[in-house]
């Protein structure tokens, strides 16, 4: 299965705000992707922004000791491995076939941008936001964050 979509990085450096794509193929690698992160030298906050297939996205924020995860559709874990991943991170099993109905829900830390200007409760707002699709999800909170304009030009090159 090809997977559509795109991974950037997100850094905060000398009060400027810089968005860069990642290697396509860490769209299915979440180990990956945090190693990316880490390897991002800066004085600011880095994160990364995954949006994938148009079905949901994962924020990705590296910590002490692991990484701080948010993962848009839970469901997501049934068809992808990134997904999976991430719900095996957070230590949250993935949900059965027959446990799922229509309506997706979010798992990890809806405040994990809270610093940044994203608040929990925005955040909520934006994941239950359906008819949205994750780089429409994530240009949303990129503008509440102070990064619109840098995460629109990059999203020029996807």
């Amino acid at each position: 299965m090809t997977i559509d979509g795109f991974a950037a990085a997100v850094v905060l450096q000398d009060g400027a705000w810089k968005c860069s794509l990642l290697d396509e193929e860490l769209l299915e690698d979440l180990d990956g992707v945090i190693t990316a992160l880490r390897r991002v030298a800066a004085t600011g906050p880095v994160f990364g922004m995954i949006a994938v297939d148009d079905e949901f996205f994962v924020i990705v924020r590296p910590i002490p000791g692991g990484a701080s995860l948010l993962l848009s559709d839970a469901t997501a874990a049934l068809d992808y491995d990134i997904a999976a991943d991430v719900l095996d991170q957070l230590h949250i099993e993935a949900p059965e076939e027959d446990e799922v109905d229509d309506e997706p829900w979010p798992e990890g830390d809806l405040a994990l941008l809270a610093d940044l200007g994203m608040h929990e409760q925005e955040m909520q707002l934006i994941v239950d936001e359906s008819d949205l699709y994750p780089d429409e999800q994530l240009s949303l909170i990129a503008q509440r964050c102070g990064f619109g304009d840098q995460f629109a030009a990059l999203l020029e090159k996807v």
